[in-house]
């Protein structure tokens, strides 16, 4: 799972990716202070199953802090886009080719309204047009690669009667688009699927916009909350896109606190609504912490970003985390209690659980065993989240 963070310049991006993997990335007040992407590792956050058996886990990957199971993801910050991307402007080209591969958009948004469309300094900044403007390149970016070759593409189909769901998941193949996918989007609006060369362009369009949203979906991350104009234009931005699955954050914030914990300054589980002091700090420090405090975990429940990340994973992608877990006996070979956490698409089965935890285990399956329950399931059981799973072979 590759999750990608769109957005114009100088709204936050790469301060986001920042607090995400504590990656050493550059951090600067001027467009395009990105070029090429940066990749990294940040986390969901669920509830450990370790305390359901009274004992404590030992990850492989990721991190277990009180109960709180980090399971790690790979984020990806990309050059700032503007618009006319989709025709080259700015960093367009290298910007949209860096996302083929992305599962997942968060749209970093900056909500003070201190910014305008190409990432400069300004006031009174309306942050809807943002979201205007990204959606429409991320459309074109898709309607220029369907219409590339779609007028012969479409008559060929059409005269050869080649299924056309098969053949459009082939020219997008590049892009992570299923032969599922397309289907779904020709059934769901109603398109002549046997005469593809009488689409009107507003078909064509229309279909480049629905397949995108499917097959790229986007959180909004309303960015820099504890700005004096941000709570207004959040307000407004959640009154313009209802539809838009939004969440108020502040990057900088999140960076502070994971920053001050690491300096063992303060205890700080990421997501959480407060944080404790643990070592003497200097007025400056106590007073940009508290500001924190008051501005933004008080006001909002928390800084946001952790919330993004889940609900990008858990909510926009649904998935689940499930852990392999023996029935009678929780550690490894090498002692590690419940060292590892996978996460799989909603709807998954033991069996497609067994492949994801190793090629042998899936081909060689004879039943699982919830380790919760012990009670044995076959290979068509859907799984759930948090459960726990050995597989006999």
């Amino acid at each position: 799972m590759l999750i990608g963070l769109v957005g114009k310049p100088s709204c936050g991006k790469s301060t986001f990716f920042k607090a995400c993997t504590l990656a050493d990335v550059l951090i600067a007040s001027y467009p395009f202070a990105t070029i090429k992407p940066n990749h990294g590792i940040g986390y969901v956050k669920i509830d450990c199953i370790d305390k359901e058996f009274g004992v404590k886990c030992n990850p492989h990957k990721g991190y277990c802090v009180n109960g709180n199971r980090f399971v790690p993801i790979d984020l990806m910050d990309v050059a700032g886009l503007v618009e006319g991307a989709s025709e080259g402007k700015g960093l367009g080209n290298e910007f949209l080719s860096d996302l083929a591969a992305a599962d997942a958009f968060i749209h970093i948004v900056d909500i003070s309204g201190e910014t305008d469309s190409g990432g400069k300094e300004t006031k009174d900044y309306d942050s809807t047009f943002d979201v205007v403007m990204l959606e429409n390149e991320l459309d074109l970016w898709y309607l220029g690669i369907l219409n590339k070759a779609w007028k012969g593409f479409a008559r060929v189909i059409q005269n050869t009667k080649q299924e056309l769901h098969k053949a459009i998941a082939n020219q997008f193949s590049g892009l992570k688009v299923t032969e599922d996918s397309v289907k779904r989007i020709l059934v769901r609006g109603k398109y002549n699927v046997e005469k593809p060369a009488e689409w009107t362009n507003s078909e064509v369009r229309r279909f480049a916009h629905d397949l995108r949203h499917l097959t790229k979906p986007m959180i909004i991350a309303a960015n820099k909350c504890d700005r004096p104009n941000s709570f207004e234009n959040l307000k407004k931005l959640k009154e313009k896109y209802p539809e838009l699955m939004i969440v108020s954050c502040s990057a900088d914030s999140e960076l502070a606190l994971r920053q001050a914990h690491n300096h063992g300054l303060i205890e700080y589980i990421p997501g959480e609504n407060d944080f404790k002091l643990i070592k003497e700090l200097n007025e400056k420090q106590r007073q940009a912490l508290e500001n924190i405090r008051e501005n933004v975990l008080k006001k909002y429940g928390s800084t946001g970003v952790q919330e993004v990340l889940n609900k990008v994973v858990f909510d926009l992608l649904k998935y689940i985390a499930v852990f392999p877990a023996g029935a009678h006996k929780l550690a490894d070979s090498k002692g590690n209690i419940l060292p590892d956490c996978f996460l799989l698409p909603e709807g998954s089965t033991a069996l497609d659980f067994a492949y994801t935890v190793h090629t042998d285990l899936g081909k060689n399956f004879i039943r699982a065993i919830n380790a919760k329950t012990k009670m044995a399931v076959g290979k068509d059981h859907v799984v759930k989240h948090r459960d726990g799973y050995e597989i006999i072979t």
